[in-house]
C-alpha cells in the first residue's frame, strides 16, 4: 500500500494528513514538501492537462488555485502583443512554455501562488518561465536535467516539484468521506472529442475547424472546475473562468469580467504603461488590474500610482467598452444547462460566438432563440460536468 505523509491537512491545525493508495503511489516528490491542498490541485490539474493533450494532440498546461483552474491552454504560438501582456517578450519560448504562459495569462491576478500542471516533459524554457513567476509547485510526467536544476533552485530550494506516472490509471470507482460518511461513485471518464460537438441546435450550424480545439478546451476545463462553472476560450487558451458560484449568471458575469480584463490588458495604452525600475511581476499585475477598474477611491489611486514612472490617465469607460466590443470569435462553455437567456446576453458582450453546453433545461427553446438572435452557434453535448 502506498502512503505519503503530509505536513498537515487543509489547515495547519488539521493533522494526520497523507496520501494513500491500494498500490504504489503514482507520484514522486522530487523537491520541496507539498501539502494537502497542493496535491488536490496537482492531481486535478494533471488530469486536465493529460486530457487536453489527448483531445488536441498539443502540449497543454494549467494554472490551478484552490482546486479550480485560473487558466488552461495548449501550446499555440504567442504573438508579440500577448508576449508583452504576459511580460515574456524577452524570453525564448517552447510549445510547452507557450502553453503555461497562456494558462497563466488568462487571469494573472488569480494565478499568483498557483500550482502548475504540464502535460509533457518539462524543458529549460518552461522551467525558466516558472522560475520568474510566483508559484507553489508543478506536476509533470518528466523533467529535463536542466529544467529540474532550475526548478530545484527556486524559492531557496523549497519549490515543490512532483513527477507523475503518465501511464497511471485509477480504478473505475472513486470515493471520499464527509462527516464520517463515505460517498462512492464511478469516476467521470468522459473525454470529449469533435463528435461531441455535432448536435447543433441553432440556426447557425457552422463551427469553423479552428474553433473546435477551443470548444474542447472549454469542456475539459469545466470538467475540473468547481461547479457551477463556465469559461471563455480564445486562441487555444481560457481567457475567463467563473467557478463555484451558486447562480450560473453570476458565473457568467465573473468569467465575462475576467475575459474583458484579459482583452483590455492588450490595449495599446496598457501595453505602453511605464513601470518604475525594479517593480516585480506581481506588483505589475496588481497595478494593471487596478488601472483597469472604474471609480477608484483616492486611496486606491494613490496605491497604484506608486508603481509608475509616469502616472497615466485611466482609460475612459467608453474607450474600454469599444475595445472589448472588438473581441469576437470567442468560445464559451458551461458545465450544465443555462436556465435563462441572461447567460447568452452576457456571454455575447464578451465575444462569445460559439457555445457548448449539455442542454436539458425546460427553457432550452428560450436559450436557443437568444443564440439565434445573435447568430451564435450552440452545440449540446448531453453530458453534464458538475465537479465537487
Amino acid at each position: 500500500m502506498g502512503y505519503l505523509k503530509l505536513k498537515y491537512g487543509c489547515n495547519p491545525h488539521q493533522g494526520n494528513a497523507g496520501l494513500r493508495t491500494g498500490g504504489e503511489l503514482p507520484v514522486r516528490v522530487l523537491n520541496g514538501n507539498p501539502g494537502y491542498i497542493n496535491f488536490m490541485d496537482a492531481l486535478n490539474s494533471w488530469q486536465l492537462v493529460r486530457e487536453l493533450r489527448q483531445a488536441t494532440g498539443m502540449p497543454a498546461a494549467a494554472s490551478f488555485k484552490h482546486v479550480s483552474p485560473a487558466g488552461a491552454a495548449i501550446g499555440t504560438p504567442l504573438d508579440e502583443i500577448l508576449k508583452k501582456a504576459y511580460f515574456i517578450e524577452d524570453m525564448e519560448m517552447s510549445p510547452l512554455a507557450n502553453a503555461y504562459a497562456r494558462a497563466r495569462g488568462a487571469d494573472r491576478m488569480s494565478s499568483f501562488g498557483d500550482w502548475a500542471a504540464l502535460s509533457d516533459k518539462v524543458d529549460e524554457a518552461t522551467a525558466l518561465l516558472l522560475k520568474k513567476e510566483v508559484s507553489d509547485g508543478v506536476i509533470a510526467p518528466a523533467y529535463s536535467k536542466e529544467a529540474l536544476a532550475i526548478l530545484m533552485d527556486k524559492k531557496g530550494n523549497a519549490y515543490n516539484v512532483v513527477q507523475v506516472d503518465p501511464g497511471y490509471m485509477p480504478g473505475p470507482a472513486e470515493s471520499k468521506s464527509i462527516f464520517g460518511i463515505a460517498f462512492e461513485q464511478d469516476r467521470n471518464v468522459f473525454v470529449p472529442g469533435p463528435a461531441d460537438l455535432e448536435n447543433i441546435v441553432t440556426k447557425n450550424r457552422r463551427i469553423p475547424k479552428e474553433r473546435i480545439p477551443d470548444l474542447l478546451i472549454a469542456i475539459i476545463t469545466l470538467k475540473y472546475t468547481q461547479s457551477n462553472s463556465v469559461c471563455f476560450v480564445s486562441g487555444g487558451q481560457v481567457i475567463g473562468c467563473g467557478a463555484g458560484q451558486q447562480s450560473r449568471i453570476h458565473c457568467t458575469r465573473l468569467a465575462g469580467d475576467k475575459a474583458d480584463i484579459w482583452r483590455l490588458r492588450q490595449h495599446p495604452v496598457v501595453l505602453g504603461l511605464k513601470f518604475k525600475k525594479g517593480i516585480k511581476r506581481p506588483e505589475r499585475d496588481n497595478a494593471v488590474d487596478m488601472y483597469l477598474q472604474d471609480c477608484l477611491t483616492p486611496r486606491e489611486r494613490a496605491y497604484w500610482e506608486e508603481f509608475f514612472d509616469e502616472v497615466p490617465e485611466q482609460l475612459p469607460r467608453e474607450e474600454k467598452e469599444e475595445w472589448i466590443a472588438g473581441m469576437d470569435e470567442v468560445s464559451f462553455g458551461s458545465d450544465a444547462f443555462f436556465p435563462f437567456r441572461d447567460n447568452i446576453d452576457r456571454a455575447y458582450r464578451s465575444g462569445a460566438r460559439y457555445i457548448v453546453q449539455p442542454g436539458g433545461s425546460v427553457r432550452d427553446d428560450i436559450v436557443v432563440d437568444a443564440c439565434d438572435e445573435y447568430g451564435i452557434v450552440m452545440a449540446c453535448t448531453g453530458i453534464r460536468l458538475f465537479h465537487h
